[in-house]
């Protein structure tokens, strides 16, 4: 394994965010998106009496960050899981309470890497995308099956694509004369069916298509949606969770489940607030926050990063 391909966004400031919850003896903290490790790494060693509970869907991942991680022995305990199935994962593992979640959504720096996996648009590759290769279906699937209508939609909706219908239409011809298999033929159609206008900007052309096949194929918004509200919930009061996002959809979505969490619930007029309205969420940023020119520049993935957190301040109704 190449370790210096991988280097984690806003690292530092994802574990001082952390910090004043994982100081303690005993705190257990998720990654709910382990990857190569890299910050889960950096979890056990800056918190050296925390526990981890590392989740990913890639089997290859968890493969290679158990062996990146061995040297923590029992500290970590590594699930193949999705992130929503967490409150399972805590069940199982009796673990009531954690006082830390980490969410880095996206495409991991391995899935990018690895050539056949299919997500990079800058290489020809099979149209997978599956994070986990053993379940659902592929990315190819869903270019030859879906109605054009449905096609539309996603590129609309995952990719914000405004020549979506224009690209749909172009693969509808294509698969029926051939169906689809390698992304270089998806990207040089994507290319062809653009306006001259449409290709001057926003990098590589393929990019928001690819995004949208990739969020259709794994679920991911989906997944996103029952997921935060369930690491909120699995939250002690003082613990915290950290989001780094790296589109506008998954942001959205972070920063409404956030600013719910930290919006009294009481009906307007009360004099006197109950607790059972009080916010159950503080903010611990204005807004998102983004990464420094200087990690930019060391890191291009770095780029589209947003970073939300928030400390859980009060209990569940009962």
């Amino acid at each position: 394994m190449n370790e210096t391909r991988h280097v984690p966004v806003m690292l530092q400031r994802c574990l001082d965010m952390l910090a004043p919850a994982l100081g303690r003896p005993g705190a257990v903290v998720v990654d709910c998106t382990l990857g190569l490790g890299g910050h889960s790494e950096a979890l056990l060693t800056r918190f050296p009496e925390a526990r981890l509970i590392a989740l990913d869907r890639d089997k290859e991942a968890l493969r290679l960050s158990g062996e990146r991680l061995a040297t923590f022995g029992d500290r970590a305990t590594l699930v193949h899981a999705v992130y929503d199935e967490l409150p399972g994962v805590l069940d199982r593992l009796g673990v009531p309470r954690v006082q830390g979640v980490l969410f880095d959504l996206g495409v991991s720096s391995m899935q990018l890497d690895e050539a056949d996996r299919g997500f990079a648009y800058a290489q020809d590759a099979p149209l997978d995308m599956r994070m986990d290769q053993t379940t659902g279906i592929s990315a190819a699937e869903v270019l030859n099956t879906y109605p054009p209508g449905e096609l539309v939609r996603i590129l609309r909706q995952y990719g914000e694509e405004k020549q979506a219908k224009r690209i749909v239409a172009a693969v509808v011809r294509e698969r029926e004369k051939e169906p689809f298999t390698n992304s270089a033929r998806l990207v040089e159609l994507i290319r062809d069916a653009l306006p001259q206008a449409a290709k001057r900007t926003g990098g590589n052309p393929a990019k928001r298509t690819f995004q949208a096949l990739r969020i259709e194929v794994n679920g991911e918004l989906t997944v996103l949606e029952r997921a935060v509200p369930a690491a909120v919930k699995a939250l002690a009061v003082g613990g915290r969770i950290a989001v780094l996002s790296y589109h506008s959809l998954e942001d959205r979505l972070v920063k409404q489940v956030f600013a719910a969490g930290a919006t009294s619930t009481a009906p307007p007029g009360l004099p006197v607030v109950p607790e059972r309205y009080q916010p159950k969420l503080k903010l611990l940023t204005r807004g998102a926050e983004l990464p420094t020119e200087e990690e930019v520049a060391e890191n291009r993935r770095a780029a589209p990063a947003r970073l939300r957190g928030a400390e859980r301040i009060r209990k569940d109704d009962l």
